[in-house]
């Protein structure tokens, strides 16, 4: 390597969501970092819908933001509509979500990095992988710069092999419209890992001024202070509206139409979509007796008056896009600004990975967002994380950092893509997370702050925020279960909630379970010492807490039991294919996965349980025909049970 080559400890390429998280969190850690990207001003680009967050998705903005993260502190500081979305379900699938202003995001994302004065940003296109010794060393960029690092974050998002579909003619190379894909590193890669293709789209944009909003049902944001960051008090901007329209039979008809000329229906796309965020074609063909599909029309800033049109993702050719668009109630007259298009990109099959994001075969390189076969900002963000932190981490010869299932969604997150891996564009949903009551939107901090605090991801005034934060939730929830409420005092708060009047006094906390009791109220009139408008966060945490007790409860114990599994290794080259008491099927997974507990191990589909039961035979003999010393492998309760 050259002797005028840059050097840093941890090099990131790509500056999308996953490259910014991934580069801050190396940089938080005291290591000297480079972000290379081929577009400074794009840095934080929001290149999809600008909104963060909603169900699990929101959750995962929270966590990202408890480890000292970005997101959030730009979403506060750039939306402009805000919705916590299933209150009318349980807290435990509450989803925060806010519309951003498109352009100022990536603005604020940039004053965030422009903090950290370990973080060093870099306008190059990455090319190709430096290795040596079996592992990687460096980044070469197109100019000829080379940055010598020891350890490398690649963020990719949809730059590999890119091509942009619009049609059913042969697609354009691109990494999103307007940008070049990224084709020599790919090709870098592919040399070490395992390569597969996946794709996503994106809708057309309208002009608000030509939509008739008489026809449309209008969405306000909600009222209230809610803030994605614990940690920093951002300007928030005034909120503009939502419309909601449907499309009906008259678009079905236009699609149909001209489903030969879609790239995806037209053979043009190999690469599997998301389920969960279909094209319009996808819809028509897979839902032919759904009456109408709904769209929501959602503002781009404050200074445009172009609206994202969600739910019409498409791979149509511009003239049909016109046509379609036109069939949709109050979008008739509507002049559409920019194009919908598919986009088909290399993304690596995350069994290839290890549960900190780093590469198994590759020692210093970790990969992180939609490279590993994910869809979303939320997602591809908590990846770039963890995948920057334990970059770090390695570089400083520290204990890397796993996050469990129970712990946060990140978790869950993680361990889906690294156990189960992927046959199409993972998203997360609440319904993945089985201890998702231990996994709210509300205790994101309680649950990682302190995880953040101990790796030294905070600044010192952070760290006095989150104490002071725990130390009020820790005062409400004491004052509750330690203070008892005469009858006279408490009867106008039950009054209201429909009870009859109690006959004797009672505590705090066997008042605050009863259902429509308020607690503001009630600690109120018990003369609690603490302020109960400025504890509001605490008080709706902890109240929770006290209401779904013994659910929450049952939840961390069988969390517990799952840590017995997880507390049981695998040592990493044990031989599977010759364990003949298990499954074919079971040996070839393992072998192709390699977890590292049993729990993992449990996790991954087609495992039974007696081939659990037969693994942990297996490794006991393995053990015991080895000539070094033996580790502890006694049998877990959990699979004794």
């Amino acid at each position: 390597m050259s002797d005028r080559a840059l050097r840093c400890d941890v090099a990131v390429i790509g500056g999308g969501h996953a490259g910014v998280e991934a580069a801050a969190a190396s940089a938080r850690l005291g290591c000297d970092t480079i972000l290379l990207t081929p577009d400074l001003s794009r840095v934080g680009q929001m290149s999809c819908n600008p909104a963060i967050g909603g169900v699990a998705k929101g959750i995962v903005a929270r966590e990202i933001d408890a480890l000292g993260g970005v997101m959030g502190r730009a979403t506060d500081a750039t939306r402009i509509h805000f919705r916590m979305l299933n209150r009318s379900k349980g807290p435990a699938v509450w989803g925060p979500r806010a519309q951003c202003d498109r352009a100022l995001y990536p603005i604020a994302v940039r004053r965030i990095l422009d903090e950290l004065s370990d973080l060093h940003l870099v306008q190059e296109t990455a090319t190709a992988l430096v290795m040596g010794d079996g592992r990687v060393v460096g980044v070469r960029g197109r100019s000829g710069l080379t940055v010598q690092a020891a350890a490398v974050v690649v963020t990719a998002g949809t730059f590999l092999r890119g091509r942009i579909h619009m049609g059913g003619e042969a697609g354009v190379e691109a990494g999103r419209a307007g940008e070049a894909a990224s084709v020599e590193l790919a090709h870098t890669l592919a040399e070490c890992l395992e390569v597969s293709r996946f794709k996503t789209g994106t809708p057309p944009r309208v002009d608000g001024r030509t939509v008739d909003f008489t026809r449309l049902e209008r969405q306000d944001g909600e009222p209230g202070d809610y803030r994605f960051s614990t940690y920093v008090c951002e300007s928030i901007p005034e909120q503009r509206p939502c419309w909601i329209t449907w499309a009906g039979a008259e678009l079905k008809k236009v699609v149909r139409r001209n489903l030969e000329r879609s790239a995806l229906y037209g053979g043009e796309i190999s690469g599997r979509g998301p389920r969960y965020c279909p094209s319009i074609e996808d819809k028509v063909v897979r839902f032919p007796n759904a009456p109408r599909h709904q769209v929501f029309l959602e503002p781009e800033g404050l200074g445009t008056s172009e609206l994202y049109v969600n739910g019409l993702s498409t791979s149509l050719p511009g003239d049909v896009q016109v046509e379609f668009i036109r069939a949709v109630p109050g979008l008739e007259d509507a002049r559409i600004t920019r194009m919908g298009y598919a986009i088909e990109y290399d993304y690596f099959p995350p069994h290839q990975l290890r549960h900190t994001l780093e590469a198994r075969r590759v020692a210093g390189l970790f990969l992180a967002g939609q490279v590993n076969g994910t869809t979303g900002y939320e997602e591809a963000a908590g990846q770039g994380i963890v995948a920057g932190i334990n970059a770090a981490l390695t570089v400083q010869g520290r204990e890397a950092l796993v996050i469990r299932r129970d712990q946060a969604y990140l978790g869950v997150l993680i361990d889906d893509l690294v156990t189960r891996g992927v046959d199409e564009p993972y998203r997360l949903f609440t319904s993945r997370a089985e201890f998702r009551l231990l996994l709210r939107q509300d205790n994101a901090v309680r649950r990682l702050g302190p995880v953040a605090r101990s790796l030294n991801l905070l600044t010192s005034s952070q760290n006095r925020i989150l104490a002071a934060r725990l130390q009020r939730e820790d005062d409400v929830i004491e004052w509750f279960h330690n203070t008892t409420v005469s009858a006279q005092r408490a009867g106008p708060v039950l009054e209201s909630a429909g009870y009859t009047l109690p006959s004797n006094s009672m505590r705090a906390v066997d008042l605050a379970r009863r259902p429509g009791v308020d607690l503001a109220e009630l600690a109120r009139v018990g003369g609690a010492p603490f302020d109960v408008e400025t504890n509001a966060e605490a008080l709706a945490a902890v109240e929770i807490e006290i209401r779904y007790q013994g659910y929450v409860r049952r939840e961390r114990e069988r969390a517990e039991r799952l840590q017995a599994q997880e507390g049981f290794e695998l040592p990493s080259g044990l031989p599977y294919e010759s364990f003949k008491s298990l499954s074919t099927e079971a040996r070839q997974k393992l072998a192709r996965i390699r977890p590292s507990t049993l729990g993992q191990a449990g996790r991954i589909p087609g495992i039974s349980p007696s081939d659990l039961q037969n693994l942990v035979l297996e490794v006991r003999r393995h053990a015991r025909g080895r000539s070094e010393p033996r580790a502890e492998v006694a049998m877990p309760p959990a699979v004794q049970a």
